[in-house]
């Protein structure tokens, strides 16, 4: 599949068919993942593979939580209908933990400890884009509280939850989102 079609018809998908995914994809999704840029070469990623029922329903526990809580704080009202059952139906979910202490020289900028994040972000974008050539969908999920994360798989409190990437095939075709135009978002210094 050519990269700039795959970045162009990737989409975010909820309904899951219940089909599982093997561990030869789901290795061939992490390996794309390792690829990502890392400061330092660092690679502050580590992924947690969940297909256990037990587990995807105590996240979902937690993102259904997130969802009520931010619905409340926020007062969106597409939160009151955004569904996160999805949890328990994805065949497959990875969770993407994040290493604060493997990040690069901004450990020492006024702004800190970040560029981690952006190499895990990196990671998962690989991710999301060889699910998309394997003929599987994807969705990458933070609706969850760190602390609580944590708790349900396990992580050491140094290490961050950053995402959870729900993978399988999809129930349905997942519809286009618009994009702006490039021009609108970019600014040429010269």
């Amino acid at each position: 599949m050519d990269l700039f079609t795959a970045i162009k018809e990737r989409r975010a998908c909820r309904k899951f068919l219940p089909v599982p995914v093997s561990e030869e994809l789901i290795g061939r999704i992490l390996e794309a993942a390792t690829w990502a840029p890392s400061p330092l070469n660092s690679q502050p990623w580590e992924f947690i593979v969940i297909t256990d029922q037990q587990y995807k329903e105590r996240i979902f526990s937690e993102g259904e939580r997130c969802r009520q809580w931010a619905l409340e704080k926020s007062g969106w009202k597409w939160l009151g209908d955004y569904k996160v059952d999805f949890l328990t139906f994805a065949p497959a979910i990875i969770a993407v933990i994040g290493d604060p202490k493997r990040t690069g020289v901004d450990m020492f900028q006024e702004e800190g400890t970040v560029a981690y994040q952006h190499a895990c972000a990196a990671a998962i974008q690989n991710m999301n884009l060889a699910a998309h050539a394997l003929g599987l969908c994807s969705l990458w999920f933070t609706l969850f509280d760190k602390k609580a994360m944590r708790e349900i798989l396990g992580v050491a409190p140094e290490k961050t939850p950053l995402a959870l990437v729900c993978l399988g095939k999809a129930d349905g075709e997942p519809r286009p989102v618009p994009r702006k135009d490039v021009k609108e978002k970019t600014t040429y210094l010269r």
